[in-house]
């Protein structure tokens, strides 16, 4: 076995899963390096010392993602090329137990709100005079906000309230001195992320108070574009839209999980609505906000989902005419309420539903897309690949939405800064075009 002489920590940090563990894995970024601990980020060599893991255990996929990596960077231990490796985050929250028994290699298992615990672990301590201090991993020019943590919802697939806990929110007095240092560092574009935004401030003013967020976000100079996820769709706070719908610098973009279009199977999902209901949602959501563009995602072979239930969700999908949709294949998930329900749809029936539903909605998008052909929309700049320089419109997040292609070898741009795009083509995903104005 290879060993290590004495050297200095330095700590690699993986993150898996969603933005709400990247948004986690920064925080713990910060807090080392606040504490003179050596820290990276996703170190592409095997030069750190100690390895933490921040996994994620929402579906099947994901899970096994996490224990391949885990089992990884065991292996690496084995080898002698780390000393120690811990694990964080939502799997460890949910399977602690039986991991410890069938991976004893790891060192230390922590949960999802055990950040001081794993502090201590690497001889650090918890500094309070960082709370809305962040280094972010991703481009400076946009950042994610977590707005609050865990969720009360009773959704009957869900197992995020295993893993992340009731709903607790964060005060605005926070995330308002959060989104000004943000912005002090370069950051151009808030994305408010949290399970459920839309019950944002319940706990703390006993009221949903989203649209006070959102109003003192968008007073903090230098934030250009605020782009609100993860709204739920029952008991949605519509004075949200008035500020969304005044104010310039929050998006016309909404990203609403529905997670299905019929209303028999809304009711096994526990999602506290229908689909006539959720179609006047929309409705309300499109006259208050004119022009919105609204994401959902789908789950597709659900318990009991008959072929009379997906063709109701097919028709729901082409009647509502989503900017962005995603689907997901039904996971039976343990503890859920779902769980107790017979998995009765075979594997191959739940992918020809997604297929179906995706078919569907890329002949949308394709229509959607070609109507912005010779428009002009304001759009920020990601990043350069190859001879092209790649941006975004309002109406898009990054990673899960549609980008815009600009050629590199004719025009000149700087990543992370605004340009007015003139859109000549489209396809179902993209649009490609050329700048005509450059915003300072």
């Amino acid at each position: 076995m290879k060993t290590r002489g004495l050297k200095k920590t330095k700590v690699n940090i993986v993150t898996l899963g969603c933005s709400k563990n990247l948004v986690d894995s920064e925080v713990l970024l910060t807090q080392l390096r606040g504490n003179g601990i050596d820290v990276i980020h996703e170190s592409k060599k095997d030069d750190a010392n100690i390895v933490v893991i921040n996994t994620c255990g929402f579906i099947d996929n994901a899970k096994q993602e996490s224990i391949d990596t885990i089992l990884r960077y065991v292996d690496a231990k084995e080898e002698g090329l780390v000393e120690k490796v811990y694990v964080t985050g939502c799997l460890s929250q949910r399977y602690k137990d039986d991991l410890e028994k069938e991976i004893p290699q790891v060192d230390a298992w922590f949960g999802t709100r055990d950040l001081s615990r794993l502090l201590k672990q690497l001889n650090a301590n918890y500094k309070h005079e960082l709370v809305g201090e962040r280094i972010l991993t991703n481009p400076s020019h946009f950042a994610y906000l977590k707005i609050s943590e865990g969720c009360d919802r009773p959704c009957s697939f869900c197992a995020i309230p295993l893993m992340r806990g009731g709903h607790i929110s964060r005060p605005i007095e926070e995330l308002v001195l959060e989104a000004k240092n943000l912005a002090k560092n370069g950051t151009k574009e808030l994305l408010l992320i949290a399970q459920d935004s839309t019950y944002y401030g319940l706990d703390l003013y006993k009221k949903r108070n989203l649209a006070e967020l959102l109003k003192h976000l968008s007073d903090v100079e230098g934030i250009e574009w605020i782009r609100l996820h993860y709204a739920f769709p029952t008991g949605f706070p519509t004075d949200a839209l008035d500020v969304m719908a005044e104010r310039s610098n929050i998006c016309k973009y909404l990203d609403i999980p529905l997670q299905h279009g019929s209303s028999r199977m809304l009711k096994l999902m526990r999602r506290g609505t229908t689909r006539e209901k959720t179609e006047q949602l929309l409705q309300t959501l499109r006259e208050k906000v004119p022009g919105i563009a609204i994401r959902t995602t789908l789950i597709a072979g659900h318990p009991g989902e008959t072929d009379e239930d997906f063709n109701e969700m097919m028709g729901f999908v082409e009647r509502s005419r989503f900017d962005r949709l995603g689907v997901f294949s039904y996971s039976h998930e343990e503890n859920t309420h779902s769980h107790s329900m017979e998995d009765n749809i075979p594997a191959d029936i739940k992918q020809e539903r997604v297929d179906a539903i995706m078919e569907l909605q890329q002949g949308i998008s394709f229509e959607l897309n070609q109507a912005k052909i010779g428009r002009s929309f304001k759009t920020l700049i990601d990043r350069k690949e190859g001879r092209a320089f790649v941006g975004r419109t309002e109406f898009d997040s990054p990673e899960v939405d549609n980008e815009v292609i600009i050629e590199s070898q004719e025009n000149y741009l700087r990543i992370g800064d605004f340009t007015t795009v003139k859109i000549h083509s489209a396809t179902e995903f993209d649009l490609t075009g050329k700048p005509s104005l450059l915003f300072v």
